[in-house]
């Protein structure tokens, strides 16, 4: 499933075949939380943006409108008119994140819904069953997410849980792609890694789970808090640990700036929601750093957001009058704020894959890093 066409220092440039298409790695998963992205983007504008997976949430779906609903309409794909890769997180992030009163036993984890207070349950199967009927191309492993920092005994044992449930959702995935009625029998399971920010934890959970032998491995509990310093370092400890065959996502990451230093450590997959979420508040990404449209200075200002991108609103629209619109509240402004920030992430990713083939990753990494987490 996992081609690695060539690597330059550690990082990678490789192809991941799925039975909803090829994606050429390392790539960039636009967030669609509840199948669609914020900003009013449809799925044909994500073709035209360049983007190769979306990524949408089991919690948020189970919620509303319900997976038995989705199912009952032929699948997630369907549902939204997307014919290419569709990645589900498993909803522990959310279910840890966003329910006011949780409990976590060995089963899973009991929780009141953020939309109306009713008592929900999730666990493994659960979490897998709910994938199933949404029929993504790839289902995450359902696990704890824990707070950074957290002490190490408590850790400790929620990596040891968080390898169990993952077991349990294996074998759930694995029951559920036999069924005559499941959507995609070709669903693909990523295992999730934990460990806070203790190396040893990291590295032995990372061990553990490569022993399951799964279509991919994700790095997650990082971006909720600890420095960049603090992220580098752990990818460094742990990604040498993960099976060099398989696909290594980082979940939640990032800025430009962190994908350039993650893809130097051999990071292959990438989502975050700040690319649509900053350009809903006019914050958006550029070759030459990070701009707010709403400054005063972009009042007269007659030039494109960056004269370096080919978008929508690049082409056609000026920091003026986009900004125009913001100040209006005008529903066109955060629409192209939006197709302009995830048309560069995805450009930005093209640009890495090239620079990894043509073996000038490095000087694209000494030019870019820092160069795009400044701000204008």
């Amino acid at each position: 499933m996992f081609k690695l066409i060539t690597t330059d220092g550690l990082a990678r440039r490789g192809e991941f075949r799925t039975v909803h298409g090829t994606v050429q790695t390392p790539v960039f998963q636009n967030v669609g939380t509840a199948a669609a992205i914020k900003g009013a983007v449809s799925t044909e504008d994500l073709k035209v943006l360049g983007c190769q997976v979306e990524l949408s949430n089991t919690y948020h779906l189970h919620l509303r409108p319900g997976d038995k609903i989705i199912k009952q309409l032929g699948g997630l794909h369907k549902f939204m008119n997307w014919d290419r890769p569709i990645l589900t997180d498993s909803g522990g992030f959310q279910v840890f994140s966003l329910a006011s009163l949780r409990k976590i036993t060995e089963e899973g984890v009991s929780f009141q819904s953020h939309i109306d207070g009713r008592k929900i349950f999730m666990g493994p199967e659960e979490s897998m069953q709910i994938q199933s009927n949404l029929a993504s191309t790839i289902a995450m492993a359902f696990d704890e997410c824990i707070e950074n920092p957290a002490p190490y005994d408590y850790v400790k044992k929620s990596c040891d849980r968080t390898h169990r449930w993952l077991v349990r959702c294996k074998n759930e995935l694995d029951r559920l792609s036999k069924l005559p009625d499941t959507i995609n029998q070709s669903q693909m399971l990523f295992g999730i890694n934990q460990g806070g920010t203790y190396d040893d934890l990291r590295v032995e959970h990372m061990k553990k789970i490569a022993e399951l032998d799964l279509p991919g491995y994700a790095i997650g509990g990082l971006a909720v808090g600890e420095s960049h310093e603090q992220m580098y370092h752990i990818l460094d400890v742990v990604v040498p640990h993960a099976p060099a065959d398989r696909p290594r996502y980082l979940m939640g990451v990032g800025t430009p700036s962190n994908i350039i230093e993650a893809v130097a450590r051999g990071v292959d997959f990438f989502d975050c929601v700040i690319a649509s979420r900053n350009a809903r508040h006019a914050n958006l990404f550029t070759w030459n750093g990070t701009m707010n449209l709403m400054n005063a200075k972009y009042e007269l200002d007659a030039a494109p957001i960056d004269e370096h991108c080919g978008c929508e609103a690049c082409r056609r629209y000026s920091r003026a009058y986009i900004r125009h619109l913001f100040k209006a509240k005008e529903m066109l402004g955060m629409r192209l704020a939006v197709m302009h920030n995830l048309y560069f992430y995805n450009n930005l990713m093209t640009s890495i894959r090239a620079a990894v083939e043509e073996h000038r990753f490095e000087d694209f990494r000494r030019e870019y890093s820092e160069k795009l987490a400044r701000r204008m």
